[in-house]
């Protein structure tokens, strides 16, 4: 599963219009977007990146005005690791990966006043938008890249949602289109007045089985945290790796 997930990611950043190679590197560069997690480098399976090959990646980035930044399971390519070490990167957080399929998803405790439904609207996409925008610690309105992220999802094949309780909007998410009959759940962020009410389990699970009703035969997410681990475990997700976020200091 876990190598799996790897060929997902990379697959899907290649069909990205916006994607670029540099060396052994495919980035996945979002121009309307800054946020880190929307812009970061998937080595090819295997690389063994000279010191030549780091240098012109972070120069590719730096370019750009975007962090110099990866995102892999460190397995898919070994040698990567160390040579970003070398280079000066430093290790955001070591993240598990989990999944789950169709067979093992179990459904949360139902939460008063809550309806999710995916977006149709220019403002049911604004406002699934905006909750993303502050929950991932955004200020004022939702940017372009992540509206245009939730619409992609809709239109391509996957999903987004936008959860609201008693017509206030309380959260937000996607599944992104499947590769291999694998699909990624990201973005999901719940605001902040409606937190620890049960509102992103449902939304998690809710997401999960349109995706497996839409022909996906597993669903992945990196969860943020233990707490939010436990979330998804208690929907049936389950650990299937570890990915590597590592970056390279501003400074």
């Amino acid at each position: 599963m876990d190598t799996a997930i790897q060929d997902y990611a990379r697959t899907l950043t290649l069909r990205s219009p916006d994607h670029y190679r540099v060396g052994p590197f495919t980035v996945r560069h979002n121009p309307g977007w800054e946020l880190k997690f929307a812009n970061y480098a998937i080595p090819d399976r295997g690389a063994e990146p000279t010191a030549q090959d780091l240098a012109d990646l972070v120069a590719a980035f730096r370019e750009r005005d975007r962090l110099p930044r990866l995102e892999f399971l460190p397995a898919w390519a070994p040698a990567v690791e160390p040579a970003l070490l070398a280079a000066g990167f430093t290790v955001e957080n070591r993240a598990p990966v989990m999944a789950c399929a169709a067979e093992g998803l179990l459904m949360p405790k139902p939460v008063d006043g809550l309806r999710v439904a995916e977006p149709v609207t220019d403002a049911e996409f604004t406002a699934a938008a905006a909750v993303q925008h502050t929950g991932f610690g955004g200020e004022g309105g939702p940017d372009d890249g992540e509206i245009a992220w939730l619409r992609a999802a809709s239109e391509g094949g996957g999903v987004s949602a936008l959860a609201t309780v008693d017509g206030v909007p309380a959260g937000a998410g996607g599944c992104s289109v499947p590769v291999g009959g694998i699909g990624e759940l990201a973005g999901l962020a719940v605001a902040g007045a409606f937190r620890r009410r049960g509102v992103g389990a449902a939304l998690s699970a809710w997401l999960t089985r349109t995706a497996f009703a839409r022909g996906f035969d597993a669903v992945w997410l990196e969860p943020g945290g233990p707490d939010v681990e436990r979330i998804y475990a208690g929907i049936g997700y389950r650990r299937a790796g570890e990915k590597l976020n590592i970056s390279l200091d501003p400074a």
